[in-house]
């Protein structure tokens, strides 16, 4: 009993290989197909021989376009690389004159408040001064007033 049944569990096991290389087979020719090459070598391709090197030459076509499209679009993407690059290296340039500029106003702006000091206190020393200019005139006219008076008196 058990040699007559390892003997069909090998029948079904060499019938399971057999079906799987099949499906390999179909699937490929399948795939093949669908890319319009058609199985080659039993002479069942997908129309006449004209007709697949048509497809072949079509599909060559569209293969040879998207690579220009690729390489174009790497040149392109170069260039931009390096305009990305001036314009950072231009940017950095404008970034020191930028910073220059402000220490020169940050100078400025030292100055000029220094300078704002200095004409606020020579405004309050003229003023200071004319007074004091004032006081002694006003001191003088009184002591002439009083020497005239004293004397018509």
């Amino acid at each position: 009993v058990k040699r007559d049944l390892l003997g069909k569990v090998r029948v079904c096991k060499t019938r399971l290989a057999n079906l799987r290389d099949d499906y390999e087979a179909a699937k490929s020719n399948v795939e093949r197909s669908s890319l319009g090459l058609g199985d080659i070598e039993s002479g069942r391709g997908g129309g006449s021989s004209a007709s697949g090197k048509q497809r072949l030459l079509s599909n060559s076509e569209q293969l040879q376009s998207q690579s220009d499209t690729l390489a174009n679009a790497r040149s392109i993407m170069a260039e931009t690389e390096s305009v990305a690059l001036e314009i950072t290296e231009e940017l950095g340039r404008h970034r020191e004159t930028i910073s220059s500029a402000h220490g020169r106003v940050r100078q400025v702006t030292g100055m000029t408040n220094r300078a704002r000091r200095i004409v606020q206190s020579m405004s309050r020393r003229e003023v200071q001064q004319k007074l004091i200019l004032y006081g002694v005139a006003g001191t003088i006219m009184i002591v002439f007033l009083m020497l005239i008076y004293s004397m018509f008196k």
